[in-house]
């Protein structure tokens, strides 16, 4: 059955009913400035098709420079609204939006599938991620504690002490991917509301309806109005006029890393958290359990279609169990069904467009092109790229550098760890990797040899919840985003000192006896 527009996939509770309208049928959703659901000042409108075949199901408006600054500066004049708000008083009302996705999960999910392409259990396990790090507030907010330091370990402050206390930046600027829309809105949104700072969200033009209906969530949650903004449109006109805004404190964006040298370029002395592209390692040593190895390979590389920046994206593998490995792969792979992700039994769905599908098969070409054989699969029909198997790729091949972003397990066989290592390290990239061993001490020198911001041991990266940290080095990013680490992002130090000695109340020297 193909995909027809969102309103009739679905019918939107009334709640969602203020930030759309309907014109010819198909649902029409409005940007968010000022705590008002409004059309976009341009008058036109961006068409957001299905990946799953290309069916219109719903327009956004093409936000432009000028809803971007009034979005701004809607946030800039309701910081104060939010940083006035009892701390407790922000987590009851981040509870309160949790609840009411909880009540609207089946909106969310059938959002996902056919906005994104995700497959059911792809999409139910979004929302479950988003509602799960909203939870986790409590444990964001003991970040906000403060310190207090005692000023008589040192000579020249011995009558005073001081505090040290977050405060938040102000407005901060949420540009979201499109792989994973929702949790990732909601990654950034809870850490900058729970700490007091207004947003201007910014979502991914191919899929944004999820952020849309999040935002309409915040707001009837109790937000105050004008502190959460949002404007859909293209990168060059919304996005550049957020990132370079005088008002904006801070900015943090989750996609590729030349958008993310785009932003920091434009950005001046704005504070960036960027978490940008990567180009997971997963090495196999010659004493991995071969079993656990591919089926986490395979997890790594084909989840979502291989569209994640902490994705499996080459596999180096000692010679000694190279063939042993492939065997299993081949083995394992067929386990990996592509096709329309709302059939049952459907792993892997579409890439997000055609395009996407096409950079894939330019990839894959040049590898065979240079003496890679291709084991399995390695076309596309549409945007659907079917799950694919190259071995004996050599380091010439582009895919060996290159971020992929889809769903192909690129195979290199490797003589041992330290040169496993070297090409793990000549990347550009620093976001994840893995290694597969029976050895800690070859797990430890992996671990601390890797010049990655996250090392994961017998086991896919996977940044889940957050409840770990994660953040890229080199071309992968700046900063760190997990449960407490996303408030320090997200907050500056204040540091108030209290002179003790004119009230008496100060420690007073001793007099050194000789």
């Amino acid at each position: 059955m193909s995909v027809t527009n969102l309103e009739k996939v679905m019918k939107l509770p009334s709640l969602f009913e203020g930030c759309y309208t309907s014109r010819d049928g198909v649902p029409e959703f409005k940007i968010l400035v000022d705590g008002k659901w409004r059309q976009s000042s341009g008058g036109a409108t961006i068409d957001v098709k299905s990946p799953i075949d290309e069916a219109l199901i719903a327009r956004v408006q093409s936000g432009t420079a000028g809803d971007a600054d009034a979005a701004v500066n809607s946030a800039y004049a309701s910081r104060k609204k939010i940083r006035d708000i009892p701390a407790i008083d922000r987590i009851n009302i981040l509870n309160r939006a949790r609840h009411i996705i909880e009540v609207n999960r089946d909106y969310f999910v059938k959002t996902l599938v056919v906005e994104a392409g995700k497959t059911h259990e792809s999409a139910l396990g979004e929302v479950r991620a988003s509602l799960n790090r909203i939870k986790m507030t409590m444990e964001e907010a003991r970040s906000i504690f403060g310190e207090y330091i005692p000023g008589d370990w040192s000579e020249d402050t011995v009558a005073k002490f001081a505090l040290v206390i977050h405060e938040p930046l102000g407005v901060i600027t949420c540009i979201t991917p499109f792989n994973y829309p929702l949790f990732s809105l909601v990654a950034k949104v809870t850490p900058a509301l729970v700490s007091g700072n207004s947003i201007v969200i910014k979502p991914a033009t191919d899929d944004p309806l999820s952020s849309i209906l999040l935002s309409r969530v915040l707001q009837e949650s109790g937000i105050p109005e004008g502190v959460v903004n949002l404007v859909t449109g293209r990168g060059r006109e919304v996005g550049d006029t957020l990132v370079g805004h005088r008002l904006v404190s801070m900015i943090t964006l989750t996609g590729s890393t030349e958008t993310g040298k785009h932003v920091a370029r434009m950005s001046e002395m704005k504070k960036l958290h960027l978490e940008l592209g990567g180009k997971g390692s997963a090495v196999v040593a010659d004493d991995a359990d071969i079993s656990l190895a591919s089926k986490k390979i395979l997890e790594g590389a084909l989840k979502f279609s291989g569209q994640r920046c902490d994705a499996i994206s080459r596999v180096l593998a000692f010679e000694k169990i190279h063939d042993e490995l492939m065997a299993q792969l081949m083995k394992d792979v067929v386990h990996w069904k592509l096709g329309d992700p709302r059939e049952k039994g459907v792993t892997m769905g579409p890439l997000i467009n055609e395009g996407a599908a096409d950079r894939v098969q330019l990839l894959v070409d040049d590898a065979v092109s240079k003496g890679a054989l291709r084991l399995q699969g390695g076309t596309h029909h549409g945007a659907y790229f079917e799950p694919t198997v190259l071995d004996n790729v050599p380091l010439d091949a582009k895919i060996a550098w290159e971020e992929t972003f889809g769903p192909v397990v690129v195979v290199i066989p490797v003589k041992d760890l330290d040169a496993a290592i070297k090409i793990v390290n000549e990347s550009r990239y620093g976001l994840d990797s893995c290694i597969f061993t029976e050895s800690f001490y070859t797990a430890w020198k992996a671990a601390k040899s890797f010049e990655e911001g996250s090392v994961a041991i017998n086991d896919a990266p996977a940044h889940g919840v957050g409840y770990f940290p994660f953040g890229g080095n080199k071309d992968s990013g700046l900063g760190r985003e997990g449960v407490g680490h996303s408030i320090d992002e997200m907050t500056r130090l204040k540091t108030i000192q209290f002179n003790l000695a004119p009230a008496g109340l100060g420690k007073v020297r001793q007099q050194a006896k000789m």
